[in-house]
């Protein structure tokens, strides 16, 4: 009888299904080769033990420690309800990360945060080195009553240095301090740990346990990282080059002895695009002028010319942008918006402007001191405040400013980076840190923004031991691996493992939605029969999402039906919607693709039956796409006769966007007795575009298992297949509709 791998051991339940046992091979195998894996695994494929169990096991041993990682809360409860039960039945020691703004019991920002602790250590060390010296003085006082003759004078030098630390401990009735930290240094905390492992506690459990006790639990759950072997946490954790840093630190690890597992890794794309941007308000330039205002140094005219010359053109060049071309003023709301300022042949229009109008010996060399004076005056507000100056952590506006412009002028024609600035309005709340006077005026910001991740997460899977990326939507492989910067790496895909015959998915020859097509009278008249038709015919709710909570909306009020409507709309709890659309039997909840409700939120059983997705839900193809289209292009496109000319397009736009779709389809069917039907309204879904529109097309796009469950279908016939779908599977309660 052939001996069970050593890594099933991990795996907390009876048996694996039989392609979890594979992929956990393969994974286990690929770990050894220190090889990065792409998993994509359709809904109960298992993907996160699968993934977790060879990992746990390797990591076991080879001394190394397991990070998984996500970017949905739902997640994240999944993966302490599986570490949970692991620790169950093998010795696991499991810790749940989170940032510190969600766990501080004094809510102060990070730098406050830093400082209250150097000080609150200098404190408590200083306490610790008078109680040695008061111990000393007691031995020696008794060597002196004995009759020792040295013991007296020894005796007296203690007394001497016991006052001097008495002087410095007083001086800390004026400096600020953290209770809560300081209890964490003085306190027995054995039992925080011992009880901390002894299951996988959630951040919550932590705060509310640290709460009561006086202690920080954020500091506290830092310092048990070290020697753990699971740490579950958030995307930017590892995705950000300046948390991550501290991350392995604290995990006292370095980046070769990690595993990093990432789920739902389809989204690892815009995660590291968003973490790698950089930006700076105008704001924040002139607060930075007022500062060196108040500061006397002979660095400060020359960070006074660089700062204020590139605020300046700043504002000219937003106001020279504005126009009737592109964003009239009176069309600037409190949200950004974004104004062009990329060349082609030449640099962007902010750095010109800021050209023109520099004069001075140097910009390079007026900057450099501006960044040294920078970094002098943020020390000078870390010692004030450790100091008890002043009340609390002032930060380095001049430091801030410099630290962009140095990466502006350093980075901003580099390929894949693209310059931008925005525009708003001030607000009468405060928020932009401007005052209500000004209420109602425009500002600026300057922006970095990176097209190409790869420059963020390249460097972070090379310095990995390994990454295993996982998903129910990773597919194409190449694209994935091309974007992110791996190389080699093993994949292996798993589709729906559920019986066929209790799904069907229809790709429905309603006329292709473009933008155009939208506001068309018959158009909308057959796209609303189609969802009355799904609604009616589904024994139980319907999920329907658009491209736009616009369109969302548009047929929230053009449906007519007897069940309950839901919209979801904009800056909105959506969790509130959710609970209360899954709660009734008949209801049909209209939200947009890209909206919080379409990934990572499952719709079990009779939570939704119909998912239908109404139209191809492109993004935005506003300048920052065409940049990310360019820069892909360059990048993938190739040179020559043989390029890629659509390259551009298919990495930025038409790849992520069947993902999304693909997504949605999968927010239904979630065991293997639930049922249900996936519908597409658009006929660029349908077998027949790939012929009589090939251009336009999307069914290529998705994986050939995929397409070949879609069944083409005209609007009027939707209701029937439906109709025989759900009665075969004796779905209805009582007769079933009449079509």
């Amino acid at each position: 009888m052939a001996t069970e791998p050593s890594y099933l051991r991990f795996f907390p339940y009876e048996q694996p299904y039989d392609h979890q046992r594979e992929a956990m091979g393969r994974i286990y195998d690929a770990l050894g080769d220190g090889r990065d894996v792409l998993f994509e695994g359709a809904c109960g494929t298992g993907k996160t033990l699968a993934s977790l169990t060879p990992a746990l096991e390797y990591a076991r041993e080879t001394d190394k420690t397991v990070v998984i990682t996500t970017n949905v809360h739902q997640q994240t409860r999944q993966f302490i309800e599986e570490a949970s039960a692991i620790a169950q039945t093998e010795d696991l020691r499991a810790v749940v990360f989170r940032g510190k703004a969600s766990m501080c019991h004094i809510d102060v920002g990070y730098e406050e945060c830093q400082a209250l602790r150097d000080t609150t250590r200098e404190q408590v060390e200083l306490e610790r080195e008078r109680a040695e010296l008061e111990r000393r003085q007691r031995e020696l006082l008794d060597a002196s009553q004995a009759g020792e003759g040295e013991a007296a004078e020894a005796r007296s030098a203690v007394m001497d240095d016991l006052e001097s630390i008495e002087d410095d401990l007083s001086a800390f009735e004026d400096r600020a301090t953290c209770e809560h930290y300081y209890r964490n240094l003085t306190a027995d905390i054995d039992e925080f740990y011992a009880w901390l492992y002894d299951d996988v506690r959630t951040p919550d459990d932590i705060y509310a346990y640290a709460d009561r006790q006086g202690l920080c639990g954020y500091e506290l759950l830092k310092e048990g990282m070290d020697g753990v072997d699971l740490v579950i946490a958030n995307y930017h954790h590892l995705l950000d080059p300046m948390i991550r840093e501290q991350f392995f630190r604290w995990l006292g690890r370095d980046p070769g002895d990690v595993i990093a597992v990432f789920d739902e890794a389809h989204n690892v794309e815009d995660a590291a695009r968003e973490h790698a941007r950089r930006t700076l308000t105008e704001t924040t330039l002139g607060q930075a002028l007022e500062e060196l205002e108040e500061t006397d140094d002979p660095r400060v005219e020359a960070a006074r010319n660089v700062i204020e010359t590139y605020r300046d053109a700043l504002a000219a060049t937003y106001r020279e942008t504005m126009g009737p071309d592109t964003v009239r003023e009176a069309e600037v709301d409190d949200q950004w918006t974004d104004l062009s300022i990329a060349n082609e042949d030449r640099k962007d229009d902010l750095t010109l402007s800021f050209l023109r109008s520099y004069t001075g010996p140097g910009y390079r060399e007026e900057l450099e001191r501006a960044l040294e004076l920078g970094r002098e005056l943020d020390q000078r507000y870390e010692e004030a405040y450790k100091d008890g100056e002043t009340t609390v952590r002032k930060e380095c506006q001049t430091l801030q400013a410099a630290t962009f412009l140095e990466a502006w002028f350093d980075e901003g024609d580099s390929q894949g980076m693209y310059p931008v600035i925005s525009v708003r309005k001030q607000t009468d709340d405060g928020q932009d840190g401007l005052g209500d006077d000004s209420a109602g005026e425009i500002y600026g910001r300057a922006e970095l923004y990176t097209c190409i991740p790869e420059r963020v997460t390249r460097s972070l899977f090379d310095d990995l031991h390994a990454g295993v990326l996982m998903s129910a939507t990773l597919r194409p492989f190449e694209v994935t691996e091309d974007v992110l910067g791996l190389t080699d790496a093993e994949t292996m895909a798993y589709g729906a493992q559920f019986p066929a015959e209790r799904r069907r998915t229809y790709a429905v020859q309603a006329p292709a939605l473009f933008a155009s097509e939208r506001d068309n009278p018959a158009t909308q008249d057959t796209v609303t029969r189609v969802l009355e038709d799904a609604v009616e015919f589904t024994p139980g709710n319907t999920l329907a999402f658009f491209p736009s909570y616009a369109e969302a909306e548009r047929y929230y009020h053009r449906v007519e039906t007897d069940a309950k409507r839901y919209l979801d709309e904009p800056a909105t709890p959506a969790n509130e919607l959710r609970e209360e659309f899954t709660g009734g039997d008949d209801g049909v909840l209209f939200s947009s693709l890209w909206g919080t409700l379409t990934e990572g939120v499952s719709y079990d059983g009779d939570d939704a039956r119909t998912v239908v997705v109404v139209g191809v839900p492109y993004p935005h193809l506003d300048d920052r796409m065409d940049a990310v289209q360019q820069a892909y292009q360059v990048a993938f496109g190739g040179e020559g006769p043989d390029g890629d000319d659509e390259a551009g397009w298919r990495y930025a736009v038409e790849i992520p966007t069947v993902r999304k779709t693909r997504q949605a389809l999968g927010r239904v069917v979630r065991s293997p007795t639930d049922f249900g039907a996936r519908i597409l309204v658009d006929r660029r879904y349908t077998r027949d575009a790939e012929i009589e529109m090939r251009d336009y097309a999307v069914r290529k796009t998705f994986p050939p298992e995929e397409r070949a469950e879609m069944i083409d279908v005209e609007p009027e016939k939707l209701k029937f297949g439906l109709l025989n779908f759900y009665h075969d599977l004796g779905a209805y309660d009582g007769d079933p509709p009449k079509p």
